[in-house]
């Protein structure tokens, strides 16, 4: 539990002082200005009294133990200060002191041993580094920045202290942004954004859950946590330290190991994780989940005083899969008895340039009570007769007396500003561009479809795991990684996988013999666990018809290997059997260091090495989440079946993808794994797994 970060019933300020340019007074100040109704414990050893208050010496020489103690001091003497307040049993610390991880491998030393004392203590720690704590419905301020923001049902976090301080300094200019708690994570030495999340579930005051990182202690737990939080509240991330140059930026800024952007996406999509782009989406999502009621449908009616923006917003919600609603036969025949000639009735209303609040007011009242509409769009542009409060008033209304959403788009500034003011005190969310209106409707459309998804049911397949225990144990033993087509082979039929007949042959006349009795034509590739790229040095011929045919391709492929990696060890050659011809599908895994395995699918070949045309996710996964991976390449359609080809066998994919799930679930000593290709007929006649390559990790 962590309640005492956010209602303690006192509170230690150590570090507290009397100067108002330190952040130990700033600290006070804002505790003592948010209203805070619990005892307030100034500490600083030159006693004294500050800001009306009597100093202390220290935690240990408090008259009680309190529930929450603050630290801002030079980081040499945090470690001590963790200690005076274990011994006196204070159960929750946050440390705003910097100079630890984010500072390098001393700072590193010093932050473990900040660890160290905390869990000896059974202490929970928020930082260090770290802006501090607010909860407006204590009401409680612990942060040094510029105030308290505006009282409200959204919960945020942060990992970045600086951008929290910008977030706040934005809600008190007036942009109408309301939190219930809001929590810098600094560099997360205990509590993280699973913790918070965790506890914020169920806090009445907390509608939307919002955060900004930057890396994750472990993946599996947040996915785990997110999943169960996300199905009764929305969980909107806006993650840092996507691209290369932002994952670097990240480990020198908290020393966070960013993992790939792949496995973010895959894992906030499975566990049910809304991902905003930016900052300003993050807020325009959250403002719809804070204030509105969800949107149970994709029908959205615009409502506009001008045509232009009518049609942006007609053209966004298009582009966002949304349509735009039907409206019923009465309520275009009771918008058109009232609206002037040269409106419009259909959607999107355009109650003209000339409209007054009065026929916004009727348009409203029509179109929401409509039962093809799910949600409304009311724009208005500042026009010479347009009437700005009173509009607002009517939409703000119409907004509570409607289980549909309703979002506002006052476009503009100067003349709009007390619409917006007015729209904000009827909990109706204003954004400045339609697009942006639109937007935030397709975050809740996906919001929905999340926590529609059933729990997933992850199926165990009977294969044989003491099999590939013994060849990875064979491999150790050989001082390898790597593993090539023979064990490979060997690891796929233990998981039940069909591959193509084939044999290892040590010698050319052992290739002809296994090519007679496999039927010709054959396939041959080199056999060595040195080289995983065979097609690289010549190490594979297919369509051999004859036994001349594979003498000479075997003497030729080893002499290649030899050539071209003279220190590899060669065992021979494969001779497989020559499968028809299919579609070549990839099924690959990376272990990402956040979330573990990430499993890969698209289509082989061009697909794959040009277009990158590939979709991920986080395993096991079910089957449910293995189809849906099937239409979200680019090139799904071909899956389907195009140009009257027939569709492809998307049950014996999605076997496959479940298998390798299950294997790098079973073995987390597999690091990389690809399938390339498995080949894949038309429905009704499976797949073939032609060749596998598998890495395995050193230790």
């Amino acid at each position: 539990m962590l309640d005492t970060f956010f209602a303690p019933k006192s509170v230690a300020i150590v570090g507290a002082s009397a100067s108002l340019d330190k952040l130990g007074h700033i600290i006070l100040k804002n505790a003592l200005d948010s209203g805070y109704p619990g005892k307030l414990y100034p500490i600083n050893p030159k006693g004294g009294e500050i800001l009306g208050l009597p100093v202390y010496p220290s935690v240990s020489a408090l008259p009680e133990t309190p529930d929450l103690a603050v630290i801002v001091i030079p980081y040499p003497l945090v470690p001590a200060s963790i200690q005076d307040c274990g011994e006196k049993g204070v159960p929750s610390v946050v440390v705003i002191s910097a100079g630890f991880r984010e500072a390098g491998i001393e700072g590193m030393n010093r932050e473990v041993e900040v660890i160290k004392l905390a869990k000896q203590y059974n202490i929970r720690l928020i930082g260090p580094n770290c802006l501090g704590v607010i909860d407006t419905f204590t009401p409680m301020n612990v942060t040094f920045a510029a105030g308290t923001p505006p009282q409200g049902p959204i919960g945020f976090m942060s990992q970045s202290g600086a951008l929290g301080t910008a977030i706040l300094d934005w809600s008190l200019a007036g942009s109408r942004i309301g939190f219930s708690k809001f929590v810098s994570l600094g560099n997360k030495a205990d509590v993280s954004e699973i913790d918070l999340m965790d506890a914020w579930v169920d806090d009445p005051n907390t509608r939307v859950i919002l955060a900004y990182i930057e890396g994750l202690p472990d993946g599996q737990r947040f996915m785990e946590v997110a999943r169960r939080v996300s199905r009764q509240k929305p969980v909107v991330i806006v993650k840092s330290g996507v691209t290369s140059a932002g994952s670097r930026a990240v480990s020198s800024h908290t020393g966070s190991l960013a993992g790939s952007e792949q496995a973010y996406a895959a894992a906030f999509r499975q566990s049910g994780v809304l991902r905003a782009e930016t900052m300003q989406d993050l807020f325009d999502y959250a403002l719809g989940f804070a204030y509105q009621p969800l949107l149970n449908g994709d029908r959205i009616a615009i409502i506009t005083n001008a045509g232009g923006p009518g049609i942006l917003c007609t053209d966004a919600l298009e582009r966002a899969g949304l349509s735009l609603a039907r409206l019923e036969t009465e309520t275009t025949r009771q918008l058109q008895a009232f609206l002037p000639d040269a409106a419009s009735a259909a959607n999107p209303v355009d109650v003209l340039g000339d409209a007054m609040a009065d026929r916004y007011r009727f348009a409203l009242q029509h179109v929401a009570g409509d039962p093809n509409v799910d949600g409304l769009i009311v724009i208005v542009t500042p026009q010479a007769m347009t009437e700005i409060e009173a509009t607002a008033r009517a939409i703000g209304e119409m907004a509570q007396q409607s289980a549909k959403p309703i979002l506002g788009c006052m476009m503009g500034e100067f003349r709009i500003e007390t619409g917006v003011q007015i729209l904000a005190e009827h909990g109706v969310p204003n954004y400045p561009f339609p697009e942006r209106a639109a937007k935030a409707f397709a975050a809740m459309r996906d919001y929905r479809q999340l926590r529609a998804q059933p729990d997933p049911k992850i199926e165990r397949f009977d294969v044989d795991t003491d099999k590939v225990r013994q060849i990875f144990r064979k491999v150790r033993e050989e001082g390898r990684v790597a593993i090539g087509d023979a064990e490979s082979r060997e690891i796929l039929k233990a998981y039940r996988m069909r591959i193509p007949a084939s044999e290892l042959a040590a010698t050319a006349d052992e290739a002809v013999a296994l090519a007679d009795r496999i039927g010709y034509p054959v396939v041959l590739k080199i056999a060595s666990p040195d080289i995983l790229h065979k097609t690289d040095v010549g190490g594979v011929r297919v369509g051999l018809q004859t036994a001349t045919d594979v003498r000479d391709a075997f003497d030729l492929i080893v002499y290649r290997a030899q050539r071209y990696v003279p220190d590899a060890r060669i065992w021979g050659c494969l001779v497989q059997e020559m499968v028809p011809q299919g579609t070549e599908i990839l099924i690959g895994m990376s272990r990402d260091p956040q979330f573990g395995p990430l499993v890969t699918f698209g289509l082989g070949g061009i697909y794959v090495e040009a277009l990158k045309d590939v979709t991920f996710r986080v395993a096991p996964f079910d089957r449910t989440e293995a189809m849906a991976m099937l239409g979200e390449i680019r090139s799904h359609a071909l899956i389907e079946g195009v140009r009257g080809q027939k569709p492809l066998d998307k049950d014996a994919i999605v076997d496959a993808l479940l298998r390798i799930s299950q294997l790098v679930t079973d073995f987390p000593n597999i690091v990389e794994l690809d399938i390339n290709p498995l080949m894949v007929y038309e429905q009704g006649r499976g797949a073939n797994s032609l060749d596998m390559r598998l890495v395995l990790s050193a230790k």
